[in-house]
């Protein structure tokens, strides 16, 4: 596999991080000007939060969706496909699990490329044919490859705890400069989480640009998952609404978030299918 760098894909989610961490550091500055207790409290409760949630990530997702990890006696293709697609990205083989859901969809976690799951649903495997299943089984091998739970955990840390200072500010607040700090703090924290919250998705959707490269990089048929995603997409409107409800807290790891309407498309956290699809195309175009 040569695996080639979009320098200016990368470039957007190196300047994203940027302004992310200029954000934060002025957020930071802020809390230890104005509070006393605040930067200590939220961080350290933030912080074990965060913990807990990137080295158990696998379990929590995999909770989530009621999936579990299949061995290769269960679905000894779909082992097979991983096996194989993995040694073309370089990549030690991660665990499989299945989720038994009418819902086609996929995803990857864990905390690195060592310690990883790949899970598709039931309906995914029965919606996709096999060069399209591959494409899915790609990207997510990409997000494992470019180590995205570990880069969005990091971007999401203080924008969490800027969220905790806005919900209970009261309580982070301290000393002489309570009353009137407190008021600056949470106003910070709020603007500090606005914003985090707006180049998060942006970062995301970024990564998901990435993944669908590295899909059509690890199997050279970038063809094959924008098929797949055209047919997941035409599958998900035929899934039940209170189906899709229940899984919609596992958008941001999915291969097609099941979230709609007007504001789950504003603060979406992938792009558009029909722009993921353009994409695809113009690298097939490339490889031809």
């Amino acid at each position: 596999m040569n695996w080639q760098t979009d320098w200016g894909l990368r470039g957007r989610m190196l300047v994203t991080a940027g302004l992310l961490a200029v954000l934060y550091i002025g957020f930071v500055v802020v809390l230890v000007e104005v509070l006393n207790t605040a930067p200590v409290v939220a961080l350290l409760l933030v912080g074990g939060l965060s913990f807990v949630q990137y080295f158990y990530s696998d379990s929590l997702a995999l909770r989530s969706m009621g999936a579990s990890r299949v061995e290769e006696a269960e679905y000894p293709d779909l082992h097979q496909r991983v096996t194989r697609l993995a040694q073309q990205a370089d990549l030690p083989k991660p665990d499989v699990a299945v989720a038994d859901s009418h819902t086609p969809n996929a995803f990857a976690t864990g905390r690195n490329q060592e310690n990883a799951v790949v899970c598709v649903t039931t309906g995914l495997l029965e919606t996709l044919d096999e060069e399209e299943l591959d494409g899915v089984l790609a990207h997510e091998l990409a997000h494992i490859k470019n180590r995205d739970v570990m880069v969005m955990t990091i971007a999401s840390f203080l924008s969490t705890v800027a969220f905790m200072v806005v919900r209970y500010g009261a309580f982070f607040g301290g000393g002489r400069n309570r009353n009137g700090g407190i008021v600056v703090a949470i106003g910070a924290s709020l603007i500090t989480w606005i914003v985090s919250f707006l180049l998060i998705r942006a970062l995301s959707r970024y990564r998901e640009y990435a993944a669908d490269r590295g899909a059509a990089q690890i199997t050279g048929n970038p063809s094959a998952l924008a098929s797949a995603l055209l047919s997941i997409s035409g599958k998900m409107d035929r899934v039940p609404s209170d189906d899709l409800r229940e899984q919609s807290q596992m958008n941001a790891f999915f291969i097609i978030p099941v979230s709609s309407g007007v504001i789950g498309k504003l603060f979406r956290t992938h792009p558009t299918t029909e722009n993921r699809i353009e994409r695809l195309q113009e690298l097939q175009a490339e490889l031809a």
